[in-house]
């Protein structure tokens, strides 16, 4: 079997998370306390007991969800779970998918992203920026819609997650003109997201170039997993490469569709969710129906043990 790990990306946290793996194994809150070490704050006990105000916001929710990912990645091993041949992440995964492939030192991983979090919440203070799904229309007319409702001001479709389901981001109002352009071209649905920055949007070209400067200081290996991203659905193995890739993608669409068809072409046959939540399982089952894909999450004990062959 042909298999490839997907992290997940912002979106995917919440109060709570991780507690039932946490209860199987201390691998999990050792984990969190490696980077609370880095972090000069509990992380597991913000993960734990919230409150979500704090935990939704950027600066925050970077290094939670890095460390879930790895936390996760590091329970797989340790009960006898088999590598991946392919590794890959959404978003803010693929710093997770980094760690996992021995490329990126987990703990300059999260000051990595911590920092990363704290640039995109200077570049676009609270309140100006917004993102919104949009369910059920097409890329062509989504794509009308957006240049009809920007009048001047920013509005992009930046994650391109399945088939009819698109998110867009950029400043508020035209974010707002944008969903009510998108419901009359036909869309099933259209709604703000709890995000507190327009994530991959042009809005954000001021703090990928803030974000190069840290990341031109950053020592990077070559994955020992290969490592695919969703900024261009391929592979990459340079670490210059990589580099310049975690700074664009600071600015970019998220391809998350194109990713995953991609890794389908090449002969996966088996797509693992590592981290909490489903929420890419979801995506990845709507991008490809064919019955003999196996699509699964790690989110609970029982997963792991169902999953220890892969």
């Amino acid at each position: 079997m042909s298999s490839v790990f997907v992290f997940p990306g912002q979106g995917s946290q919440s109060v709570g998370m991780l507690a039932s793996l946490a209860a199987t194994d201390s691998v999990i809150t050792d984990t969190f306390a490696e980077a609370s070490q880095v972090l000069g704050y509990d992380l597991w006990q913000l993960v734990s007991q919230g409150p979500a105000e704090t935990l939704n916001s950027t600066a925050y929710t970077q290094p939670a969800m890095l460390v879930a990912g790895v936390a996760t990645w590091r329970l797989w091993l340790k009960r006898g779970g088999t590598q991946p041949g392919r590794v890959c992440g959404h978003s803010l995964g693929e710093f997770s998918a980094l760690v996992a492939a021995g490329s990126l030192n987990f703990a300059d991983a999260v000051a990595l992203v911590r920092h990363r979090g704290e640039l995109m919440q200077e570049a676009v203070p609270a309140g100006v920026g917004a993102m919104a799904a949009v369910l059920g229309l097409d890329d062509e007319p989504l794509l009308a819609a957006c240049a009809a409702a920007a009048q001047g001001e920013v509005v992009e479709a930046v994650n391109f997650n399945s088939p009819g389901q698109v998110v867009i981001a950029g400043h508020v109002g035209a974010v707002n003109r944008a969903i009510d352009a998108c419901k009359a071209a036909g869309a099933k649905r259209a709604v703000l997201l709890p995000m507190s920055v327009p994530a991959h949007s042009s809005l954000m070209l001021p703090a990928a170039l803030r974000f190069g400067e840290r990341l031109a200081t950053l020592t990077l290996q070559a994955p020992s997993i290969a490592f695919y991203s969703p900024v261009d659905a391929a592979a990459h193995n340079d670490p210059a490469d990589i580099r310049q890739l975690l700074q664009r993608q600071l600015a970019s669409p998220v391809r998350w569709t194109d990713l995953v068809r991609a890794l389908l072409a090449e002969g996966v046959t088996s797509l693992v969710e590592c981290g909490p939540g489903k929420v890419l399982t979801s995506l990845n089952r709507r991008i490809d129906k064919r019955p003999d894909l196996s699509c699964s999450a790690l989110e609970d004990a029982a997963a792991f043990t169902a999953g220890a062959a892969l």
